[in-house]
């Protein structure tokens, strides 16, 4: 929030000021979405801010009219958002990190570090079904190229995250690829402790995990897909119109490595490693 408040201070804004920003949270619970997005529409808002998957689509199934800045990890063509990222037209724009695809290159780093590993598992929040249908296909198919087996397990609430870590004991999974969610980030030290405490080495898809205690993370920066979400929220307020705002990829992905988990693990991180990372946590 605070990068997306910087963002729209970039453009001209600040909340409290010469805006006022409502903020409404979902808590990963998407079926409250509807009631949301209504009640901003009767409050006959500018401009929505929608910070997931499940968020812009409710948005755009809500209006056709208000202006609508989305930040997804997905495809916003695919799931019909907009008509194409260069050109979206209608109501919606923003940004989208594309993290479906960097979900197979997290496999491919973990079993770098891991070589000898050969059952690994991927944990998918199902509430986020196109993503995670997504990132469970191509994380598959990484998975047999790697010659790995792969369980691909679900998590949607906090019991289910212990649920998880005992069941990756049970199928003797000797590596865990974290998938993509607003949920997880939102619980990252909790899967961070929970994969020290269970000793599985685990890959994030976001920063806020590794020096949080996770083993690394690679993924694109959040804080910055945040900042251009305010830039362009600070936009349409000026005026310029969703459809004529090319929908911006974040292309900043850093690797991560935290190197006192992996002692604590006791994991050698190979110099190759070591040398692509983009920060090492000691």
């Amino acid at each position: 929030m605070a990068a997306f408040l910087k963002g729209l201070s970039e453009a001209g804004y600040v909340d409290g000021e010469n805006v006022v920003v409502e903020y409404r949270w979902a808590d990963g619970q998407n079926d409250r979405l509807p009631g949301i997005l209504a009640e901003l529409i009767h409050k006959q808002v500018a401009v929505i801010a929608a910070t997931s998957t499940p968020a812009a689509l409710a948005a755009k199934a809500a209006t056709t009219t208000i202006p609508i800045v989305l930040e997804m990890g997905g495809d916003p063509v695919q799931l019909g958002l907009v008509a194409s990222l260069d050109h979206p037209g209608g109501n919606v724009t923003g940004v989208t990190q594309l993290a479906v695809g960097l979900s197979p290159k997290r496999l491919q780093l973990l079993h770098e570090l891991l070589p000898r590993v050969r059952i690994m598992a991927f944990l998918v929040h199902p509430d986020d079904p196109f993503i995670a249908e997504s990132q469970s296909r191509e994380v598959l198919s990484a998975a047999r190229d790697l010659g790995l087996e792969l369980h691909v397990l679900n998590a949607s609430s906090v019991s289910d995250l212990h649920a998880v870590f005992a069941k990756l004991t049970e199928i003797r999974a000797g590596g865990l690829v974290v998938g993509g969610s607003v949920f997880f980030a939102s619980h990252s030290e909790q899967l961070a402790a929970l994969a020290v405490q269970y000793a599985i080495p685990a890959i994030y898809a976001s920063r806020p995990f590794a020096p949080a205690g996770g083993l690394m993370s690679y993924g694109s920066s959040i804080t910055e897909s945040y900042r251009l979400v305010g830039v362009y929220t600070g936009r349409v307020l000026k005026g310029d119109k969703p459809a004529d705002l090319p929908v911006q990829r974040a292309t900043k992905v850093d690797l991560i490595i935290n190197l006192k988990t992996a002692k604590t693990l006791g994991i050698t991180v190979p110099n190759t490693l070591i040398g692509r990372a983009d920060e090492l946590i000691e």
